[in-house]
Formats: C-alpha cells, sequence, structure tokens
C-alpha cells in the first residue's frame, strides 16, 4: 500500500471530494491540515510517505527536502506550474511529478473583487456597517478610467474584457507582449513607464521568474499617481514589499489589493495588516470548490496513471 500525504489541506475538504474508502487497500492517505513550522518538521513528518498531493507553493519543495525523503517517489501539484518544486533534484532522485487543470477565471474575479472592493471602499464600509454607521466613506467609478495591465495572458485578457464592459480605457505591458493579441481585443501597448505614470490602476498578472522578481520597487511606486490603485494577484515577489510599505505609509499611491506575498501565510504581526490603504485577502484567487476539485481528482488520476506506468500530466 502506497502511503500519500495531503499536504496544507487548509479547509479540510480533500476527504468530501475524493472517496478514500474507494483506495483502501491501495493508498493510506494522511491529510496535514496546517503548514509545517520548517523544513525539519516536514522533513520528520514526511519520512516514510511515498507520494505527496500538494496544493500550490504552499510548502516549499527544496533539494534539501527531497534528498532527505529516500521513500519519495511521486509528487502531485495543483497546477502545471509550481516554483516550489525543485524540478532538477526530484528528476536527479528519479521522482516522478505531475500536475493537474486550473481554472483562469478565479484569478481573474478575485482580481475585480479588489479592484471593487478599493473604490468603492467595500471593507471600510462593511466594518462600519457592523459598529452602527450609515454611508461613512465616498467611492469612484471605474467608467472612463485607464486600467493599466502587467501581463496580457489568459487571466490579464479576462481582465481587460470585464474592463470594456464597465466602459474602462485598458492599456498594457510585458516584456513579451503579442502585440496582435492587444490589438484584437481593444488594448493599447504601452511602454512599462508611461503605464506607470498615466493607469488608474495597475494590476499584476505576469508569471514570477527572474526577469519579473522586483518588477516593482520604490523607483516605480514613484512613477505612479498618487490617486492610483496597485493590484497583484500573481505572486508578491513581483513586488518589493518593503518599498510597497512604505509607499503605502508615505501615501505615494492611493492603496493597493493584494493576494499574494513573499511569505506565506502572511505573519500576524506583518506591517501590511495595520495599513488602512491595504486591502488583503490570503490568496484565496485560485480557491474555489471547482478548482479544487479538479486538483484532487486529477491527482488521484494521475497517481492511477503512474502505477500503470502512464503517469499523466508530467511536468518536467
Amino acid at each position: 500500500m502506497i502511503k500519500v500525504a495531503v499536504l496544507d489541506d487548509y479547509q479540510e475538504v480533500f476527504q468530501q471530494i475524493v472517496d478514500t474508502k474507494k483506495y483502501s487497500g491501495k493508498y493510506n492517505f494522511k491529510v496535514f491540515n496546517e503548514p509545517f513550522e520548517n523544513e525539519s518538521a516536514a522533513i520528520v513528518a514526511l519520512e516514510d510517505f511515498e507520494a505527496l498531493f500538494i496544493m500550490r507553493e504552499r510548502t516549499q519543495i527544496s533539494k534539501s527536502f527531497i534528498n532527505s525523503l529516500p521513500k519519495l517517489r511521486y509528487i502531485m501539484t495543483s497546477g502545471m506550474r509550481n516554483n516550489a518544486i525543485d524540478l532538477e533534484a526530484a528528476k536527479k532522485n528519479k521522482i516522478i511529478v505531475c500536475g493537474t487543470e486550473i481554472n483562469p477565471n478565479p484569478a481573474a474575479e478575485i482580481t475585480w473583487a479588489l479592484i471593487l472592493g478599493l473604490f468603492r471602499n467595500i471593507k471600510q464600509e462593511i466594518d462600519n456597517m457592523f459598529q452602527g454607521y450609515w454611508q461613512t466613506t465616498i467611492g469612484f467609478e471605474l467608467k472612463g478610467k485607464l486600467l493599466g495591465l502587467i501581463g496580457l495572458g489568459k487571466i490579464g485578457t479576462q481582465v481587460a474584457k470585464v474592463a470594456k464592459a464597465f466602459g474602462m480605457e485598458v492599456c498594457a505591458w510585458s516584456e513579451n507582449l503579442d502585440l496582435s493579441h492587444a490589438n484584437q481585443i481593444g488594448v493599447l501597448p504601452m511602454s512599462k513607464e508611461d503605464l506607470l505614470k498615466t493607469a488608474d490602476i495597475v494590476s499584476i498578472h505576469v508569471v514570477l521568474g527572474d526577469r519579473y522578481k522586483n518588477l516593482i520597487t520604490k523607483k516605480e511606486l514613484e512613477m505612479m499617481k498618487k490617486s492610483s490603485f496597485l493590484i497583484n494577484t500573481s505572486r508578491g515577489q513581483i513586488i518589493n514589499e518593503n518599498d510597497l510599505i512604505e509607499a503605502l505609509k508615505d501615501e505615494k499611491i492611493a492603496g493597493v489589493g493584494l493576494d499574494v506575498y513573499d511569505k506565506e501565510p502572511l505573519p500576524q504581526n506583518h506591517k501590511l495588516r495595520f495599513l488602512p490603504n491595504a486591502l488583503l485577502l490570503p490568496h484565496i484567487g485560485y480557491v474555489t470548490a471547482e478548482n479544487y476539485s479538479k486538483f484532487y481528482l486529477q491527482m488521484i488520476e494521475n497517481l492511477e496513471g503512474c502505477q500503470e506506468n502512464k503517469p499523466l500530466r508530467l511536468i518536467s
């Protein structure tokens, strides 16, 4: 029987989605609902497992981690890209890594939740309603505003289409922007500098890599209008967090909407938690019933395929 560790099931839904009794003679599942304190604690807890089901980048699967788990044979991750996995180390240790499909629309939807939350002061109004107050802020309209997208892939494109429905103007920049695609959906290509200087909302939708790490620093934040908002639902490391905190404190920009951070879960005493112009979500862009069902069921399919020497959705 293969021992399978299901990591970081924060919402305790794995056993609601997967009928584990169906696999009782084949797999022995153990679900971990809390993040490990550190890598050493993770290694001790997982040393006897042959397969890991991992959720996005919640647990770092580093070279030292992999080398410390000689029994590990399979890693099943949600999505087809996971920067937390050292793929070279996995390959060297002959560990099979497989992914799953992921719906792009939830990330686009949460982007708009953050934009609308900031523009209409939703958090403040909800908090004030529960304290007995009525109409305590004045918001802004989206129509006629300029949305600047950093990245125009699947998610950026969906965000652009919604912006058009709101009557907004949309511009975009990335290092490999598809000009034909931008033109096709009515998005104006723009330099990074011009986008930052003119957009009312800057929303990030590029994939984290060396070229986009620390893409937004003090220099870029100072280019933005004082009335503008910054949105990040991609990866935390794209924005220099310390520079962002200082810009928010000094009101260099109007506010920020974040679903991703340098360190996750975000520490309880993190400075971002205490800034009134920061609207924060706990990385729930992909956290939907539809996605979770797809993740866990396809992880099972992948593991079943591996047992038949026909691995599915290989990541190399």
